[in-house]
């Protein structure tokens, strides 16, 4: 079997936007537009082929990452077989409780196209999602959607594009009109004006520009001109002295630009009203990246820790990553996996170098969103789904086992809220524990665990509407029943100070005895002065433990060093204040002493964890809580009762600001304080205002929250 298609004619891009910007009704009209569904689905109607979890419909939001794989003449070119460019798509959730979804897709995309609301500009997802491109140094599209709204504005969301995100954002298009008024745009290469007229907007018809809009299309071209030509040095002394440059050569440099991350292109239309969404596919083809157009990927050489290559080549060893597990009804498990080199078949072995084992490749399949293609063989570049692997998860590399590779891993965030949870009857106990596992193997920011002293089983998250979905679907795919506590803040615990401490463990019991004997110094992780006398911003923590072996001429045997450091991780595990994490600990064994006959491994380790714990309990112990950074949007008349409510959270107002007729505040709030706040906005402001939190970092609790805390531990 050979290719179908070369792969400069390949485009992988995602989706990504702020919450309600319109990304699944943009991905159902490019589904339409290519042929791929004969009827346009709506969001509204709870209809759409990417959102197919019946949580997506019911609720019109995106959960879960949803894979497309179609194909695109553009249209300026003949409709025959040779001029398909073929795309994977992935159109991403916009709610912050499912980022993990936006952060794996970009992980293993090559180009995206970013939404924007034309009424609101730039929101706070948005910022959040061209970090996590930025990070992964993805080449983007913007696209300025849902012009034909009340209060819409090209020229307002691009200035916020510029202003919050990238100053190397350009118009490529101006509407023609607004609102109601909204007929279609103008192309600032082409100086053409396109409109979209038959079924759906199926036909762009190309046309002069208006008389009106000349002037300020000629203008917002020389802008454009001047910016493509700043990256090619030639082409800016032609143009200085006065030559045309011809549009060929103006759209390769561009693309260039683009794919170097130069240039943002920025596209104008309303995927609704069936305008603009075919000239953002010609984009796609003409300025994002084809897998060629991408640096080799590196990875590590899992026997001697090498860096090596892969190459976007069907004939270099097989190498992929699987970014995404989703539990099918139909046929069982989805791995979905990224192919960066080589090809690989059905019914043959793959070997997971993450885990050392080889597993069977069953079947493979590409997705157009809820259905399926069965494929017989994928090639380098290519996206698609495995069935029937027993052991693979999310990060895990792929490869060929002569030629192993571990590809870097995809980081996620840790979660900040939890909540306890039992099955109803004993039949939902044995359910409850395979759905949980099931659940977490899809979803890297959802984690679960024993709590010791009650046995009970606690969940976690990224926010209260990650876990509502979690217990839903639990209930829906597993049919499981389960009682549900309130939820908890995910606090940690620290250190302000350094401190020393010595153990002796020893045991006499009749014959064998146990004796095991350290000192150890800890003191915070890069912070050597006291947290108070830090200012605001360098309070940013991660969680990072680093441990030190100082012992010199063996007055511990090497074989009891690591039992000493597990007793420190497992210590750290139950904080000495109310028992939550330790984190942010650098620890340094630098003395101790061992027996002949009585020391053991097992003696190591608890000496280990009571010194540490000891000496946490001299370092000045603190309490950490999740900061979460909340937007609220809202009518000017209820400015003043949602800042003093604010106020009262412990918040830090961090400033104001006005997004058309609405009033814009930021603030930084502790999660602790904002349970349940959607529903008091709400009656605050007669549910005219809605807000966006995401999380920022974590700080020291005050003493007296401290002290609640602590008491309701006990």
């Amino acid at each position: 079997m050979d290719r179908e298609y070369s792969l400069n004619k390949l485009r992988n891009f995602g989706i990504i936007a702020h919450i309600d910007a319109g990304k699944t009704t943009t991905s159902e009209r490019i589904l339409f537009y290519t042929g791929m569904t004969h009827k346009i689905g709506e969001v509204h109607e709870g209809a759409t082929t990417t959102d197919w979890m019946e949580q997506e419909r019911e609720r019109g939001i995106t959960i879960t990452a949803a894979a497309i794989s179609c194909a695109w003449n553009k249209t300026d070119e003949p409709k025959v077989k040779e001029n398909l460019w073929h795309f994977n798509i992935i159109d991403t959730p916009g709610h912050i409780d499912f980022t993990v979804e936006v952060k794996r897709s970009l992980r293993v995309l090559d180009g995206a196209v970013v939404v924007f609301d034309g009424v609101a500009g730039v929101e706070p997802q948005s910022e959040t999602n061209w970090r996590y491109a930025d990070e992964a140094q993805v080449p983007r599209i913007c696209f300025i959607n849902k012009l034909d709204r009340t209060g819409a504005s090209f020229e307002k969301s691009y200035a916020s594009i510029l202003d919050r995100l990238n100053t190397k954002a350009v118009r490529m298009q101006i509407p023609v009109g607004l609102e109601d008024q909204f007929e279609g745009v103008v192309d600032l290469l082409k100086m053409k004006m396109f409109k979209f007229e038959g079924n759906m907007g199926i036909d762009v018809i190309e046309a002069e520009i208006p008389e009106k809009y000349l002037e300020e299309a000629k203008k917002y071209r020389s802008e454009l001109i001047e910016r493509i030509v700043e990256n090619d040095d030639k082409l800016m002394n032609d143009y200085l002295e006065g030559k045309e440059i011809p549009l060929d050569v103006l759209k390769v440099t561009l693309r260039k630009a683009v794919i170097a991350n130069e240039i943002f292109p920025v596209y104008a239309g309303s995927a609704l009203k069936n305008k603009g969404v075919q000239l953002v596919l010609d984009a796609v083809v003409d300025y994002l990246p084809s897998p060629l157009d991408m640096p080799a990927i590196t990875g590590l050489d899992p026997k001697t820790g090498a860096v090596i290559e892969r190459h976007p080549d069907d004939k270099e060893p097989f190498a992929a990553l699987a970014f995404k597990l989703q539990a099918d009804p139909f046929v069982g498990q989805l791995a979905f996996f990224r192919v960066y080199s080589g090809t690989i078949e059905a019914g043959s072995y793959v070997y997971n170098a993450t885990t050392g084992e080889k597993e069977r490749v069953g079947r493979m399949v590409k997705l157009q969103a809820d259905s399926r293609q069965e494929i017989k063989k994928v090639y380098a570049g290519d996206i698609a789904a495995m069935v029937g692997l027993k052991d693979t998860r999310t990060s895990h590399t792929l490869c060929d086992e002569t030629n192993p590779i571990i590809l870097e891993e995809i980081k996620f965030p840790e979660p900040v809220i939890s909540l306890r949870i039992e099955p109803k009857t004993k039949a939902d106990q044995e359910k409850m524990g395979m759905a949980l596992r099931k659940l977490a193997d899809e979803d890297p920011t959802f984690r679960i665990k024993t709590d010791e002293e009650t046995m009970e089983t606690i969940i976690s998250g990224m926010g209260e509407l990650h876990l509502e979905i979690l217990v839903d679907r639990m209930k829906r795919e597993f049919n499981v029943e389960a009682n549900v506590g309130k939820p908890q803040v995910a606090y940690k615990e620290t250190i302000t100070r350094e401190a020393d401490a010595e153990c002796k463990y020893v045991k006499q019991s009749g014959g064998k005895g146990q004796y095991g004997h350290v000192k150890i110094r800890i003191k915070p992780i890069d912070k050597t002065i006291a947290i108070e006398d830090l200012p605001k911003q360098t309070k940013r923590r991660n969680d990072h433990f680093e441990f030190t072996n100082s012992i010199k001429g063996g007055v511990i045997p090497q074989e009891f060093i690591a039992p000493v450091e597990k007793g420190i991780l497992e210590a750290m595990d139950r904080g000495v204040q109310a028992g939550y994490k330790v984190v942010d600990i650098s620890a340094e064994l630098y003395d101790g002493s061992f027996h002949e006959v009585d020391s053991s491994e097992i003696a190591f380790k608890i000496a280990g964890s009571q010194a540490f714990q000891d000496a946490v309990r001299k370092a000045g112990p603190v309490i950490l809580e999740p900061i979460m950074k909340v937007e609220i949007v809202m009518p000017e008349q209820f400015m003043g009762d949602v800042a003093g409510n604010l106020s009262s959270k412990r918040a830090q107002i961090e400033g104001m600001g006005e997004r058309g007729m609405m009033k814009v505040l930021n603030a930084l709030v502790p999660l602790s304080e904002m349970f349940g706040y959607t529903t008091s906005l709400r009656s605050l402001t007669e549910g005219r205002a809605s807000s966006t939190m995401e999380f920022h970092h974590y700080d020291i609790v005050p003493a007296n929250v401290a002290a609640t805390i602590i008491e309701a531990r006990k």
